[in-house]
């Protein structure tokens, strides 16, 4: 019997309007959709393409574990664990529509998935979506960059002292959970940013000051800084 597939499907920052077409079509022709979250109705990725592809309610749907944690050990386990239960679904023959938030090549929970899934064999596939800093961008009527301006996409759980001092645009991803140590270093350092909560979604919003930030921003916020 010839094994199925594994799709990445990037479904965008979550808006369903910036769902691509291509991410539609493979989501429609695959019989089993997978979502990283144990309940799928509390992944926004599965949320984001129900509004496009409504038929998906209907699938077969692989809710997997993916802990938030950056214990290496907790990691690989439940990486592990995730490819074994995709693997078995392809072994019959299914191809699988794992549905992703943004892009699945940007920080992205899927790609681990994917490379285990390549490296035993099966064919894979990475679906492009729209990144949430694009997005974002666009909301707030903005460039990210122009002429030789570098732009530097860095994640703010890692410590941000040294690239702040990059030239070019930074955008802070994942800053909910370090904002009051971000908005400390953005104030000492006299750096403006442009925060931007749940682009995309119903209770998006945007913040133009640093003292405007809250602490406890929603998990999908970022940070534009842009060189003056």
């Amino acid at each position: 019997m010839k094994k199925g597939k594994l799709y990445g499907a990037g479904t965008g920052p979550g808006d369903p309007g910036l769902i691509t077409l291509k991410a539609v079509e493979i989501i429609e022709k695959c019989a089993y959709i997978a979502v990283p979250n144990v309940v799928k109705e509390n992944a926004l990725s599965y949320q984001t393409a129900l509004a496009a592809v409504p038929g998906i309610k209907d699938k077969n749907c692989i809710c997997l574990e993916m802990p938030m944690t950056k214990d290496k050990k907790i990691l690989e386990k439940s990486h592990i664990k995730a490819a074994n239960t995709i693997a078995a679904v392809l072994n019959d023959g299914n191809d699988i529509a794992f549905l992703i938030i943004g892009d699945p090549s940007i920080y992205s929970t899927y790609i681990y998935i994917h490379n285990k899934i390549k490296e035993m064999g099966y064919q894979t596939e990475i679906i492009s979506g729209v990144p949430s800093f694009c997005a974002a961008s666009a909301l707030i009527g903005q460039e990210l960059v122009s002429g030789a301006s570098q732009l530097h996409i860095i994640p703010s759980s890692y410590g941000i002292d040294e690239v702040l001092k990059l030239k070019g645009t930074k955008v802070l991803m994942k800053a909910g959970r370090q904002m009051p140590e971000v908005k400390a270093r953005l104030k000492q350092q006299n750096i403006h940013g442009i925060l931007i909560e749940n682009c995309g979604l119903a209770n998006e919003h945007i913040y133009n000051c640093v003292n405007d930030m809250p602490d406890n921003p929603g998990y999908y916020s970022l940070i534009i800084i842009r060189e003056e």
